[in-house]
């Protein structure tokens, strides 16, 4: 099943295959009234045409809203164990399927994603119970590359407060060979195929180019998926104020699973968005040290 498994990565790796990094799921297994959340189903619409679907999780008394970008496989309806926990917090979140993902139509690519988030930013950008000055975008694995991407390029992204980026690639073509370099007899074939991968969106190559607004990168120390030295990659070559947390025992997407660790990431959140009552949140690296630069 491995080199199964391996053999499809290698076919799509050497085809340049945007499969490689989009796995979508239509069917959704629950939604957030299974979980005891008010919400609200978004439709929207991109500018190239493509019908998406994302939910709203609102929040009493908000202090900020979130636009959360899942990984590369499934849907909204399993990444929402993420973020279930901010509103409680007073933290609206919207969680958007991109295209070919859960109810969205069409088929995911590069430049056709970031259309999607785009739409999602104008949405949120027109909604009466949505505070426009207090936007975070927050992307794990694949949505943080993302992520990055569109806080550096995309037309709304002066419009956002903070970024987070959660257990990302710093580089498609790099991940690939990484990935290619497992089994040894697929090791001289990390290179051919690194380059037939389009790296135009690549998350390293965007990073500097975004505003001075605070960034958080989060890193798992036994991520064997995307390996903690990606979100150093990515942290050193950010501009300030940003904010680097490695997790020594969180695997993928997994950091903020902890409870001591979301109290951190609120008192972050808070600090970011300027709330005078948020402190403590900077001068943390691993999850109890920390690495900052001011």
């Amino acid at each position: 099943m491995r080199r199964a498994l391996l053999a499809w990565f290698l076919a799509m790796a050497l085809a340049g295959c945007t499969g490689l990094f989009f796995q979508p799921m239509k069917r959704l297994v629950r939604t957030p009234a299974d979980l005891g959340l008010a919400y609200e189903d978004v439709n929207l619409v991109s500018t190239d045409k493509v019908a998406l679907h994302a939910w709203f999780l609102p929040a009493r008394n908000p202090r900020g809203t979130v636009l959360f970008l899942h990984g590369n496989a499934e849907n909204i309806s399993t990444h929402i164990g993420s973020v279930f926990w901010l509103p409680e917090h007073g933290y609206q979140v919207l969680l958007l399927d991109y295209r070919g993902y859960g109810r969205s139509a069409g088929t995911p690519t590069m430049d056709g994603v970031q259309r999607d988030i785009d739409a999602a930013m104008r949405h949120l950008l027109s909604r009466p119970d949505v505070d426009p000055g207090r936007l975070v975008l927050f992307g794990q694995s694949l949505g943080g590359a993302l992520a990055v991407y569109y806080a550096a390029h995309g037309p709304e992204r002066r419009k956002l407060r903070a970024i987070v980026v959660d257990s990302a690639p710093s580089g498609f073509r790099d991940i690939a060979r990484e990935k290619l370099d497992i089994l040894w007899w697929t090791r001289w074939l990390k290179w051919p195929a690194g380059f037939t991968i389009d790296d135009s969106f690549s998350p390293l190559g965007a990073v500097g180019e975004i505003d001075a607004i605070p960034k958080l990168f989060l890193a798992g120390g036994k991520d064997v998926i995307v390996p903690p030295h990606h979100g150093k990659r990515l942290f050193d070559a950010a501009r300030a104020p940003k904010t680097l947390w490695n997790f020594p025992d969180a695997g993928h997407i997994a950091a903020l699973s902890q409870p001591e660790a979301r109290i951190r990431f609120l008192e972050w959140l808070g600090q970011s968005l300027g709330d005078g009552n948020a402190g403590g949140a900077e001068e943390a690296g691993d999850a109890s040290t920390g690495i900052r630069d001011k």
